[in-house]
This record gives C-alpha cells, structure tokens and sequence, in this order.
C-alpha cells in the first residue's frame, strides 16, 4: 500500500518551502495539484519532475475514490495546494478523510500557513484561539456573526481584498467598534504590511487605502 503526502507550498516567499517538502515532491509517484499551472511555476523553481494532476474543489468529489485505489495499490502521491497548507481553506479534507477511512497512511508535512504568523502578530492572546477561515457570504452570515460576538478567544478570519471593507464593518456592527483588531496583507511577500486598531479605526485605514492580495483578520475576542 502506498501512503498520502499533505505537503504545505510557500504563500508567497519561495524561500519558506522546505528541504523536506522539496524531497517528498521528487520522491512520489504523483503530484495532485489545485492549479497544474500555478505549481507548475513552483516545480519548475526547484526542478521537480514528477507528474502532476490536477485536484480541486470542482473534481474533488468525483476523483477522491480512483486516488485511494490508486494508493491502496502501491502508488505514492502528494498533495498540494496553491499557497499553504492542504484542507486549510483549500482542497485536502475529503481525500485525507478517505485516506483515514481506509486505513491509508497520511502525513502532513508542517509549513507554512497564513493564519499563524498573522494570529502572533496580531499581539492578542494565542493561548487559545479559533480559526473561522471565510464567513458565509449571505445565508447564515448574520447568524455566525450574533454568535462570534460572545466569543472569547481570539478569532481567525480570512477574507478577500473586495468584501474586507464589508467585514470590518459588520465586525464594527456586531461586535462594536472599539473592538481591537489586527489586519495582515501580504504575509512573506514584498508588500507585507499588518494594520492593528479598533474595528472603526482598521475600517477608516483600508476605506482610504483600498488593500489588495491575501488578507488574514485576526480579532480579540470578547472581554
């Protein structure tokens, strides 16, 4: 039987893949990739040969029983996503539960991931936290919010650049606007930049400055 890699991918500096990660790429039979063009760039950087596939969360469903027979047979293969850690926000979770399901070997490789540096340095207590990753968009988002606004521990969200300025305000509408709150944008990248304020004051920032790329909102949870 051969085994499932989780391997994570640099969110944006190339410099933060791993000796190991690289190692495991060239050593499976197969790469099962969210984008084959995007991880191609990524190969190709650190000459990896290996064949590619493409798995994400349009094919997912009907594709995760032919990868398990594929393992169960003796063949090795990797997953990765475009920026992070597999499953986290991403393709992974019903291939490595299908994995588990039939006694597959799994091993996630540790790397990176965009909510943990943004959660520390956000300067808010991480002893205990929650990651909400991306609200609902419309049904039930109202209902999550009523509820995270009598949450305690810190709160992970992510969020794209055109619906932050949305969020900031319903998070300044439910949970009140001197909420504290710590904005991370770019995180590795050139423009890398971490706004921290009241949900009012990081909300005036960004309605003045729109943001762009990969945003992590970390909230302090309630006092």
């Amino acid at each position: 039987m051969g085994k499932l890699f989780l391997v994570p991918t640099p969110i944006g500096n190339l410099d933060d893949m791993t000796f190991r990660a690289v190692k495991v790429l060239k050593g499976v039979d197969t790469i099962l990739a969210e984008d084959t063009r995007n991880s191609g760039k990524l190969l190709k950087h650190f000459d990896i040969g290996t064949h590619m596939q493409s798995h994400h969360m349009h094919n997912e469903h009907k594709t995760v029983d032919h990868i398990v027979e594929r393992i169960k047979s003796g063949e090795n293969i990797a997953l990765i996503s475009d920026a992070g850690t597999p499953a986290i926000s991403d393709p992974g979770f019903l291939l490595t539960r299908a994995c588990v399901e039939a006694g597959i070997e799994v091993d996630c490789l540790p790397g990176a991931t965009a909510f943990v540096p943004a959660l520390v340095n956000s300067g808010f207590p991480n002893d205990k936290f929650i990651f909400e990753g991306f609200l609902p968009v419309k049904k039930g988002r109202q209902t999550r919010l009523n509820l995270l606004a009598e949450e305690t521990r810190t709160m992970i969200f992510y969020e794209s650049p055109h619906k932050l300025l949305k969020t900031l305000k319903h998070f300044s509408e439910y949970f009140g606007e001197d909420r504290p709150v710590s904005v991370s944008r770019e995180i590795t990248k050139l423009h890398e930049e971490t706004i921290r304020g009241t949900a009012a004051e990081v909300l005036q920032h960004y309605t003045s400055k729109p943001p762009k790329g990969e945003i992590v909102i970390v909230v302090k949870g309630k006092s």
